[in-house]
């Protein structure tokens, strides 16, 4: 795939400013990072297990710079929440106490709800259609860094959490009618709420750890997430009917600090995007591996996968845009992206 390039213009407004006064900042001296006689440390953060295809792509993300690089940048990764939560790693890099961390797409929608474009059902098609648009400049750049000033913080793109779809205890889902009335888990977020209410069913707002006992013992009827989810957590036992409604096409971001970045020499900052691209390409192949195997091993254990009336999902997901997208910009955004699936599609 091209990638289209504007990192350059992209930091031209914002770095200076930001530089000003950051020397040393979280303890590396900004002016030697990349030099020849240097390392650099980066510590990058991460809420999943060493087994999850985002540990194995940031681990290959790190061997590849440090390759590219003679050993200039080295890259060690954190798994398992050893950091802190998402909330608190994304506190660590505004200050500097580290320098990268995957954090969810609802952790920068509490900074800046523009980034709820990004994470609404109907935004994307495909996982194919997301990171395109993850890796396209023109279309995302002036977002990635809309929190550079602010926060320091620059988003280089994102891991990919697959299409999501509803799994329910009682039997398949065809249409938005098959969930009325039933307990659907949703992540906690108003926008996520209301897509539940939207596609038909009531939605119950639940932590992860608890989805399972709660479709065990009857208080959910059903849950929505991706496939390897559904394997991994096992739920396939309780809710065995998954049926593929792709509401929502789900994302992680890896976010940076912005003076850390900007401070690099101009060559090393696009070796860093190029490395990291290769890495987000590199993620989604293992997912899509992954999602197949998790498929192979619920349906080993019973799972029954169906379709659905995709159109009619579609147009009971229809007024979210409208109701959660609020300024021209976020309208201006959305209509890029989906414009950008349709010229993929004529290719």
């Amino acid at each position: 795939m091209q990638k289209p390039w504007r990192v350059s213009t992209i930091f031209a407004a914002i770095s200076t400013l930001i530089l000003s006064g950051c020397s040393g900042f979280g303890g590396i001296n900004l002016e030697r990072v990349g030099a020849a006689d240097t390392v650099t440390y980066f510590k990058v953060a991460l809420n999943q297990t060493e087994q999850h295809p985002s540990f194995k792509a940031l681990e290959k993300f790190g061997a590849d710079i440090s390759k590219k690089t003679n050993g200039r940048y080295k890259v060690e990764v954190f798994p398992n929440e050893q950091l802190g939560s998402q909330q608190e790693v994304l506190q660590m890099v505004k200050s500097g106490a580290i320098e990268m961390a995957i954090v969810s797409g609802t952790q920068l929608e509490n900074v800046n709800q523009d980034f709820r474009v990004l994470n609404m059902p109907t935004t994307f098609s495909s996982i194919q259609h997301q990171i395109s648009v993850l890796q396209d400049q023109n279309i995302v750049g002036d977002l990635f860094a809309s929190l550079a000033d602010t926060e320091n913080i620059t988003v280089l793109g994102g891991y990919t959490q697959g299409a999501r779809h509803v799994y329910t205890t009682y039997g398949p889902v065809q249409t938005p009618q098959d969930l009325h009335g039933k307990k659907i888990r949703v992540q906690e977020s108003d926008m996520h709420i209301r897509m539940i209410e939207l596609m038909g069913g009531s939605a119950t707002p639940l932590s992860y750890g608890e989805v399972y006992s709660a479709l065990q013992a009857g208080v959910l009827d059903g849950a929505e997430n991706n496939e390897v989810s559904f394997n991994t957590a096992r739920h396939m036992e309780v809710a065995p009917y998954y049926s593929f409604t792709n509401h929502l096409v789900g994302l992680d971001y890896m976010i940076m600090r912005h003076d850390l970045l900007a401070a690099m020499p101009a060559a090393d900052r696009e070796l860093f995007y190029e490395t990291w691209y290769d890495s987000m390409d590199y993620h989604t192949q293992l997912w899509i591996d992954y999602t197949a195997e998790s498929v192979k091993i619920a349906k080993e254990n019973g799972a029954k996968f169906n379709s659905v009336d995709s159109a009619a999902f579609r147009e009971a997901l229809s007024p979210i845009v409208d109701q959660f997208l609020q300024t021209d910009y976020q309208h201006q955004l959305y209509t890029e992206i989906r414009n950008a699936d349709q010229q993929e599609g004529k290719k």
